[in-house]
């Protein structure tokens, strides 16, 4: 077969059992981004091999991820934001620090204790700072699919991740100037590119948001509307990861936020979410299981990789959940933040392939990625549902 067609071939693998997984999971009582993400590792090289990794799928999977997190801005309740901001932020501290804490001890239990500094403490220590990424994709998918999103729950859980990811990248850039392998600069430079670009998305987003709000007032419910929105969506997401070095799906998120007043916001989200429904979110959650492979697994790496996972998911309930706890959140909504930030995905294989790692320990990583994709939602639906 001519390879230059080949992801024809892939599309229609991925799509149809994406499709199929999704309903046979909704059928037995799990999310639909459950079967999806079974429905990639199947196919993917952990078992069938069916479909092949390729730049083209992974660029639509990531296209989907940004298209996701553009619509959980859209459908942001800014009033309930405001009321979260403080609290969302302790809570991502919280998020933050215990995960990497515990991945580092994790770390040294299993391979030996040594000085901060070293090879060993730093390796250590990486690990830890993989596991305090968060990942919010799934958990937005979860919750708009249980009509939980906009609710304060759902708001502070967006908001607590988005501010995880900021803290992830002062956090990597802190353990990578370390290990004197930084080339993003000082830590100084990426704490002002950071500041800068909530700055620029802000004072910009005014004006954006009212040439918006004449677009909408003048030409309503037209197609012109989303499709110059998502226009917005994919020019902030990118000036965000080239220009300030913060993830692309942040910039989206922001993007979507500016826009949420918009009259025709429900109009936006419903056209957006027609594309994003349709191919390019299947791919992204299908592809979480296409990077998953346990070719390289020996028993020492089996048994570390199976406490990394529990202690990164016990990281994030006691970390986010705790700190909810104590901010003032009942018990069964803390359980829900601390299980929604739970997920770790892109941020977390981004970071890993910084270079701090072997193959082998990717390999946890990419464990460590699908079980707490597939978890998290299932976990939320039933405490929701308790």
């Amino acid at each position: 077969m001519d390879d230059g067609i080949r992801y024809l071939l892939d599309l229609a693998i991925l799509l149809f059992t994406a499709k199929v997984f999704s309903l046979a999971g909704k059928k037995i009582g799990l999310p639909e981004v459950v079967g999806e993400i079974l429905a990639g590792l199947l196919v993917g090289s952990a078992f069938l091999g069916l479909v092949r990794e390729s730049e083209l799928l992974s660029k639509m999977a990531e296209i989907g991820v940004i298209m996701l997190m553009f619509e959980a801005g859209l459908g942001t309740n800014l009033k309930q934001l405001r009321q979260s901001g403080l609290k969302a932020t302790l809570i991502a501290c919280a998020g933050v620090l215990v995960p990497m804490v515990l991945g580092t001890l994790l770390f040294m239990c299993f391979y030996g204790f040594d000085v901060p500094g070293s090879p060993r403490f730093m390796r250590g220590l990486f690990l830890g700072t993989i596991m305090s990424a968060t990942s919010v994709s799934i958990t937005v998918a979860a919750l708009k699919e249980l009509g939980k999103l906009d609710t304060e729950v759902g708001t502070t859980i967006v908001s607590a991740a988005i501010i995880d990811d900021v803290l992830g990248i002062i956090v990597l850039t802190i353990v990578t100037g370390m290990s004197g392998q930084s080339t993003s600069g000082s830590i100084v430079q990426v704490l002002l590119k950071v500041v800068l670009f909530f700055a620029g998305a802000i004072l910009s987003g005014f004006l954006v948001y009212r040439g918006m709000a004449w677009l909408d007032e003048k030409y309503t419910h037209t197609r012109r509307i989303p499709i110059i929105s998502l226009c917005y969506c994919f020019l902030l997401a990118y000036l965000a990861e080239t220009y300030f070095g913060i993830a692309d799906i942040t910039g989206a998120y922001v993007a979507g936020v500016i826009l949420c007043n918009l009259a025709d916001r429900d109009y936006i989200s419903r056209r957006i979410d027609i594309s994003s429904y349709m191919l390019f979110a299947p791919l992204f959650f299908t592809g979480i299981g296409l990077k998953t492979s346990f070719g390289s697994m020996d028993l020492r790496l089996i048994v570390f990789s199976v406490f990394f996972v529990l202690v990164a998911l016990a990281g994030k309930v006691l970390g986010c959940g705790g700190c909810a706890k104590l901010l003032g959140f009942d018990r069964g909504d803390s359980l829900k933040i601390g299980s929604g930030m739970m997920t770790r995905g892109e941020v977390a294989l981004i970071t890993a392939q910084k270079g701090l790692l072997t193959a082998d320990y990717f390999t946890a990583v990419i464990l460590m990625i699908l079980v707490s994709s597939v978890i998290t939602p299932i976990v939320l639906k039933k405490e929701y549902e308790s």
